[in-house]
């Protein structure tokens, strides 16, 4: 278990080095008639760019090299600058009739597609919206809210569970280090947070919400009905999504997914394209070597087997065209985990808190903005959640721990923190109370071996083996991002902070406190378990080097429970552990 947390903890730690590798050794220049421009004049129409002239200005102009070409099919001049240390740094258009610079890429933006600022390529444009999206903010505080003291600490907590929100918005702006920036101070509000309800067992009271019981439940209802029609009708499928309907065809097919995913290339050569280019002459569907023309995706074998066997049932009612097209299996699979999150917080909330409590949580999942956007985006990220929700719900039996860890676990990796503090609850892991723990144990090794069977479909166990290290766990230790303040060294040059060793030793607080939870507190209510759980949750995502707002409802869920359980008043505490204290 130890072992195990060490390995999931070390995918946050990414290595030194650019995203953007290698650069020009000299200018190129096109010679092409009927131009109004030339190499000369649209280069310095692109240096003089504000946003491209205070970037380049960060780097010694002694080692920059350029590049002009001029497109012949868009009319326009594309522009590159290399650093000789890091690389690509600046890319964009300079239209040839109008001599305006159309498009302007810097930093992380020249390699991150998803770093240029495109509202709508994640969720689709109406959850996007400031009148969508805050609509749903007002639903959440609104419905609970402690509208009788406005400056409780209940509102501060609602409040920074939607202050991501502005780091979203500067997101969607393409300004990467500002949302980057802006993602830390709520998570780390967060972690201390549950932390302290976790250690101090009780949750602060506040006042009965404005709306009653049956007006919350009614509301979530017309909220669960909006966000199914909000994602059918709008949504998009991103390539996480796309990715859990390639690996159940694959298993469906009797292959495992890892190293079966649509390609573009195979060894350095390009694989026939079988479909139309887009609007940048990029085509997305090529000849696979199964024959078949399908549309590549090939880095979605990264995600655990339970990632991808869960996107079955969809694939049997709504089949798949082979094609990223709308995808109906995916949106399946995406409202099902999301109707189970609702679901399973309103069984944990009737279980320990009563029907007030039930509602709240149902609620609460239903208006929060973040959970609509994984469903709008019809990524995986819902499924975890919600196997440690119906796990949380049955927190009295190892056995039903330990599948639910196991599943969620191999689902989404970061699930395998709270195995420490599940495996022994209600009771800290003494040598005297070592049953609860084996039969846990048990659960989990049994679950883990059913999940990881899929391996089994491949001629060769130990080649299936190492493709699945490769593709899952040596892929995410390698990974780069610019979306975490962690990876910003390859950017140091530029004036970035270097923070690899911070983020190191917020890996080995993480690691502790996991470790840690096995043994303190002595005894854990459920209202604790929540906020451990929680915390640890984040304490994940706090050192990801990786990070996305869609893995928000990681942890939302626990700490949507330890947040709003003293709903309507405190619950005095139990100690036989079935009722939120």
């Amino acid at each position: 278990m130890c072992l195990g947390l060490v390995l999931l903890l070390a995918l946050a730690v990414a290595p030194a080095g650019a995203a953007q590798r290698g650069h020009a050794p000299v200018i190129r220049f096109s010679k092409l008639n009927n131009m109004r421009l030339n190499d000369t004049s649209a280069q310095t129409i692109f240096l003089k760019n504000a946003k491209v002239a205070d970037w380049i200005g960060r780097y010694p102009s002694s080692g920059l090299t350029y590049e002009s070409i001029f497109e012949s099919q868009g009319r326009y001049w594309r522009e590159r600058v290399w650093d000789k240390k890091a690389g690509e740094i600046a890319e964009g258009h300079v239209d040839d009739a109008s001599g305006l610079v159309t498009e302007a890429w810097t930093g992380p933006q020249v390699a991150w597609g998803m770093a240029r600022g495109s509202p709508g390529a994640f969720g689709g444009k109406q959850i996007n919206t400031l009148p969508i999206w805050l609509g749903f903010c007002a639903f959440f505080l609104i419905g609970l809210g402690d509208w009788r003291r406005p400056l409780s600490l209940r509102n501060l907590d609602l409040l920074v569970l939607l202050s991501f929100s502005i780091s979203l918005w500067y997101f969607n702006q393409g300004r990467i280090f500002s949302s980057a920036s802006l993602v830390y101070p709520p998570l780390l509000y967060l972690f201390g947070r549950l932390i302290y309800i976790g250690v101090r067992g009780r949750q602060v009271s506040a006042s009965r919400p404005v709306w009653p019981i049956w007006l919350l439940a009614v509301v979530t209802v017309f909220l669960v009905g909006f966000r199914i029609g909000l994602n059918i009708r709008d949504g998009n499928v991103i390539d996480v999504g796309y990715a859990g309907v390639i690996g159940a065809d694959r298993i469906v097919s009797g292959e495992s997914p890892y190293g079966h995913f649509p390609l573009e290339t195979v060894k350095s050569k390009t694989l026939r394209a079988c479909g139309p280019a887009d609007a940048e002459g990029n085509v997305r569907d090529h000849v696979q070597p199964n024959g078949r023309c399908e549309s590549a995706n090939p880095e979605g074998d990264t995600y655990g087997p339970v990632a991808y066997l869960s996107y079955i049932p969809g694939l049997e009612l709504f089949g798949w065209s082979h094609k990223w097209d709308d995808l109906p299996a995916v949106r399946f699979t995406t409202i099902f985990f999301d109707l189970l999150c609702i679901a399973g917080l309103a069984l944990v909330g009737r279980r320990f808190g009563g029907a007030r409590l039930a509602v709240t949580l149902a609620f609460a999942w239903a208006a929060y903005p973040f959970t609509q956007y994984v469903s709008s985006s019809n990524t995986n990220d819902a499924i975890a959640p919600a196997l440690l929700i119906l796990g949380f719900w049955l927190a009295t039996s190892p056995w039903a721990k330990g599948v639910a860890v196991a599943l969620s676990g191999w689902t989404k990796l970061g699930s395998l923190i709270v195995a420490p503090l599940w495996a022994n609850y209600p009771e800290a892991l003494r040598l005297g109370n070592l049953d609860k723990v084996a039969r846990f144990a048990a659960a989990f090794v049994l679950t883990s071996v059913a999940a990881l069977s899929v391996l089994a479909l491949e001629p060769s166990l130990t080649g299936a083996l190492s493709t699945f290290w490769n593709k899952t766990f040596h892929r995410q230790l390698n990974r780069e991002s610019p979306f975490s303040i962690w990876d910003w060294r390859q950017y140091h040059a530029a004036g970035l902070p270097n923070l690899h060793l911070v983020q190191i030793a917020l890996i080995v607080v993480v690691l502790t406190l996991a470790l840690a939870s096995a043994f303190y507190p002595r005894w854990r209510s459920p209202l604790q378990l929540a906020a451990l759980s929680g915390a640890l949750l984040v304490g994940f995502e706090l050192v990801l080097t990786y990070w996305f707002y869609t893995y928000i409802v990681w942890f939302f869920p626990f700490a949507a429970i330890a947040l709003l359980a003293g709903i309507g008043g405190t619950v005095q505490p139990r100690r036989d552990a079935e009722q939120v204290t």
